[in-house]
């Protein structure tokens, strides 16, 4: 076992926790549907390193309500002293709190606001049933809106909750979690295994669980959940081919909770519960490679945590690339290969958008003084996954994966920074192979923009297929001729990317004719067609827009379609009517870029 990493500097948050750092958390709340608050106290054990004298502790806030501030617990706690910092509207505010030197521990008193970053409050007409519903997204630094603590992915503590809910509903956690409700509304929680800030989590709705293994299952509202559990039928298998690749899962239970389809991403790995997006539930389990990546960040984000969002790429890339070797595992290569695909075709689009020059396409970033979120594009997945499928070019599986799995092993819930990856790296692979530090020209891939030029390429055999498909209907074959009769949606999605632009209006309805794409279930698919629509002014989608932008808040999906809405003359005024309409829906990790790109509407 290696000895921890101090935590780093990290840029987006105020705390200092090299002189006092939390270590355990004992959360109590109150779930308020009426004022769309969370109130109640949050209880901090605290560690320091060996002879230090501070006398203050410092924490994270943003937009919350502190009341008191007690040395010791909430019963027989002491008031002490605190203050607030200056208010900045990316990283909220320092709370710093008076330390006596024999001070183990701290408990806040405070409640949220209604506009807290993280929660997402939604109506029952928003959701699939008849009652309310609440989620959290903390990632990347939206904890500080529900929970004053050390808000920086360097910092892991391990915590309890007691959460008070209205009778009907079940509340769920990044923890050990309750599978049927409480007459009294009250439930206890545990994680102790220690985990950071952004993987706190709380959903709390009217939802039901299923088992699928005996140590996995799906939670989701009840008109949702028998699709859902047919989609997530091969949840086990996943986690059997996971562990058989790089090592034993260790957070005990892996299930998974459908959220309603504003959760603006199409998943999040809280420990032990994944949040999914309704988004991938396709009938045919074509879209659970987003599974199977969630899945992964249970070694690579949640086991091994990049320190701090400038080292991003080192939670995303790793679970790219071992996504891709799940579904390898459990579908064959052919089929990883058209998800490698994919993924590259969405690289080479970002590099483009971003430019090929911009520091931004370096895999370690420089996000201080900007919203971390700025940091979550395809350069951290997808290059940092190429990274990664060079290494394996050159120093073939059996090495990489033996190097992984190592990787995993000995820095598990620990954090990890691009210096100290880079050291590791030489350490225990690059040195053991001479020349090929030289072929690999690591520098080119951390620090150098765009793709290296020694990165391997990229082919499907099955997009060829399709490809080559595409060709003959440019080439008059007409559309409902073609061999698509075994397609799954990856090939639809690259069918619909690898049309010619500008396609006409008529030409998109003989499309529509014979594939209905307007009318599809699938949102990938959606997602790919509806910016040809806008393109071509294709009057027949225009209310199929309208509802999978209302009715949809992944942020993937509809951040390039308003893009597409701004390319047409009356764009503009198209885009900001429809968002009008849909920001209700959305959460704040959507509405905080759409407002830029589109103003807010007026209230």
């Amino acid at each position: 076992m290696t000895t921890p990493l101090l935590p780093p500097t990290d840029p987006h948050s105020h705390a200092r926790p090299a002189e006092v750092s939390v270590r355990h958390l004992a959360l109590d709340l109150r779930v308020d549907f009426t004022t769309q608050t969370l109130a109640g106290h949050a209880t901090w054990q605290l560690s320091r390193p060996a002879g230090s004298t501070a006398t203050e502790l410092v924490l994270d806030i943003r937009d919350l309500m502190v009341e008191a501030v007690l040395l010791g617990d909430s019963t027989a706690g002491e008031p002490t002293e605190f203050t607030l910092g200056d208010a900045d509207h990316v990283l909220g505010q320092a709370l710093r709190i008076r330390l006596r030197p024999d001070t183990t521990a701290v408990t806040i008193r405070y409640r949220t606001t209604p506009g807290a970053a993280a929660l997402q409050w939604l109506r029952p007409e928003q959701t699939a049933g008849t009652q309310p519903f609440l989620f959290t997204q903390s990632q990347a630094i939206l904890a500080r809106t529900w929970l004053p603590c050390q808000d920086s992915p360097g910092v892991r503590f391990t915590y309890e909750a007691r959460v008070q809910v209205p009778a009907d509903l079940l509340p769920l956690m990044s923890a050990s979690n309750p599978q049927q409700l409480r007459s009294d509304g009250r439930y206890e929680f545990r994680m102790d295994q220690p985990i950071p800030a952004y993987l706190m989590a709380l959903a709390v709705g009217e939802l039901e669980f299923r088992a699928l293994s005996p140590r996995t299952g799906v939670y989701a509202e009840p008109a949702t959940l028998p699709k859902a559990m047919a989609e997530f039928g091969e949840l086990e298998p996943m986690v059997a081919a996971a562990e058989d690749l790089y090592g034993p899962y260790r957070w005990e239970r892996y299930d998974l909770l459908v959220l309603p389809p504003s959760f603006p991403f199409g998943g999040m790995e809280n420990p032990r519960l994944t949040f999914v997006t309704p988004t991938i539930l396709a009938g045919d389990r074509s879209l659970t490679s987003l599974v199977a990546h969630e899945l992964a960040h249970s070694w690579s984000g949640n086991l091994v945590t990049n320190a701090t969002w400038n080292d991003f790429w080192l939670n995303e890339g790793f679970t790219v690339y071992f996504e891709r070797r799940i579904m390898e595992r459990l579908y064959g290569r052919p089929y990883a290969d058209m998800l490698q695909a994919l993924g590259h075709a969405a690289l080479l689009h970002t590099v483009q958008e971003i430019g090929t020059a911009s520091p931004d396409t370096h895999l370690r970033l420089n996000l201080a003084g900007r919203d971390p979120d700025e940091g979550l594009t395809e350069i951290a997945y997808e290059k940092g996954d190429y990274l990664l499928l060079t290494l394996e070019h050159l120093v073939g599986r059996p090495a990489l994966d033996t190097f992984i799995k190592e990787y995993f092993a000995r820095h598990a819930f620990q954090s990890m920074d691009t210096d100290s990856f880079i050291t590791y790296l030489h350490e225990q692979l690059l040195n053991e192979h001479p020349g090929l530090a030289a072929k690999l020209r690591l520098a080119e891939w951390i620090d150098g923009p765009g793709i290296p030029g020694n990165a391997p390429p990229v082919a499907s055999a099955r997009f060829a297929a399709v490809d080559a498909a595409v060709a003959t209907w440019q080439q008059g074959t007409p559309a409902n001729q073609l061999n698509t009769a075994a397609w799954s949606s990856h090939e639809w999605v690259r069918f619909l990317h690898q049309l010619p632009a500008g396609l006409a209006s008529g030409q998109l309805a003989e499309l529509d004719a014979a594939f209905g794409f307007t009318q599809s279930g699938n949102a990938e698919i959606l997602a790919a067609w509806l910016p040809l629509t806008i393109a071509a002014d294709y009057a027949p989608a225009e209310a199929a827009l309208h509802d999978f932008l209302t009715r949809v808040g992944r942020r993937k999906f509809i951040l390039p379609l308003y893009k597409a809405l701004l390319t047409r003359p009356d764009g503009l005024a198209r885009a900001r009517r429809l968002y009008a309409a849909a920001r209700p829906n959305y959460h704040a990790v959507a509405t905080s870029t759409l407002d830029a790109l589109l103003g807010r509407p007026a209230e």
